[in-house]
């Protein structure tokens, strides 16, 4: 009951401040909406779609039981949660929340487990970092080269640290035939459960992949006005002045305060601030690792809306968030000090990066790159779906009884 006055006052509180404000928060909601439009909504049309797709065509359950011995022993989760941690980090956020819904849906994952593979399976994208922050923001591309290892680094030692998130798991599958039969066997049957016609299942996949999409523009806008109100009320000085003291404790320049106030709520808000704050290159591109780490309470909401009906609970998720944008900033400083030979040797072997018509700022363009990384996608299942079924075929052909 508390809880629910309280969430009131602040709802109340938010809309008078609009009312107060109504120029900035139009300008605002059209910033939101711009971003959305431009940005995410481009970027992650093609993954959504596809992830729908696979989800019902039993694909990702046969990767499930190929990854199996390798998602257990490391993050102790079953197999088909590679699957989410890759469209996750091929993607970026929402997606991976959205996989882990579906999971934990479908009984592929428990409560424990989804816990597990949301705390580091949702994350930015390749192509937001890259293209977003690294050239659009900060206008450096080499930098983007920086943030994305030290994100992707960061979330994968995230989910080496929710192995000690204990409670219930999915027991291992059972060993009965060939390791290739089984993973088969397994796409089959979840096939056969789905039911749906291919027709009917696309269908499906583009409504509900719109419906997110919408949901998504929803929370980035609502956060855009609240950031920008908030701001406009100077309530924010006490604040600021903390922040400040904070940074200075760490040897940060305290001009970054208004980065980290926006990135708390907003992640694109706040690396923008970051990106033209009066400070240090390596300040800047730290703190602005922290903010994507941490993902903004934006996008905190969009994944607990991916996750309605899992019973998943919102505190390690958060814990999660904290490390994750504390290990990104980290390994971000490292990067651009002692470490910097590391994302130079990369710089010419990503093919993300030299996505040429992606940095030109366009929605049009940011898709057509998207819908590449997907088909790239696509075709590496591809290929993995044709090895197994040619080794399958010669397993069957070497050990067929000779009339």
């Amino acid at each position: 009951m508390a809880r629910n006055r309280i969430l009131a006052a602040l709802v109340f509180v938010l809309a008078g401040m609009i009312f107060i404000f109504p120029e900035v928060a139009f300008e605002a909601s059209l910033e939101g909406l711009k971003l959305w439009f431009e940005i995410v909504l481009p970027t992650l049309l093609p993954f959504f779609i596809l992830s729908e797709l696979l989800m019902g065509l039993g694909v990702v359950h046969l990767l499930g039981a190929l990854l199996e011995p390798l998602m257990r022993p490391i993050f102790r989760l079953p197999g088909v949660a590679g699957f989410a941690v890759a469209m996750g980090m091929t993607a970026g956020y929402p997606l991976g929340a959205k996989i882990t819904g579906d999971l934990i849906r479908a009984k592929a994952l428990t409560q424990t487990e989804g816990e597990r593979l949301v705390s580091f399976a949702n994350t930015a994208g390749p192509l937001f970092l890259l293209g977003a922050v690294g050239v659009g923001m900060f206008g450096l591309p080499d930098l983007g080269i920086t943030l994305l290892i030290s994100h992707l680094a960061g979330a994968v030692l995230v989910g080496l640290c929710m192995r000690l998130h204990r409670g219930a798991e999915s027991p291992r599958q059972k060993v009965q035939g060939s390791y290739l039969g089984r993973a088969l066997s397994t796409m089959d049957t979840a096939r056969k459960t789905d039911g749906r016609s291919f027709s009917t299942l696309f269908s499906d996949a583009v409504r509900t992949t719109f419906q997110s999409m919408l949901l998504i523009g929803g929370c980035i806008m609502i956060f855009s006005v609240l950031v920008k109100v908030v701001t406009a009320t100077g309530i924010f000085y006490p604040v600021k002045v903390v922040l400040e003291g904070t940074l200075k404790l760490f040897g940060l320049d305290p001009a970054l305060a208004q980065a980290v106030f926006s990135g708390f709520f907003e992640t694109t808000l706040g690396a923008q601030a970051a990106s033209q704050a009066p400070a240090s290159l390596g300040a800047r591109a730290t703190i602005a690792s922290l903010i994507l780490g941490w993902s903004g309470l934006s996008v905190q909401m969009q994944a607990t809306s991916m996750l309605t009906g899992t019973k998943i609970r919102l505190k390690p998720y958060l814990y999660a968030r904290l490390l994750h944008g504390l290990f990104s900033a980290i390994i971000t400083a490292l990067l651009l000090g002692p470490m910097s030979f590391i994302p130079a040797s990369f710089k010419n072997t990503l093919p993300v990066t030299s996505t040429a018509n992606y940095l030109n700022g366009s929605m049009p363009a940011r898709f057509l790159a998207s819908a590449q990384l997907a088909t790239s996608f696509l075709l590496i299942l591809v290929i993995i779906l044709s090895i197994v079924w040619l080794l399958k075929r010669m397993i069957y052909i070497s050990f067929r009884p000779r009339a």
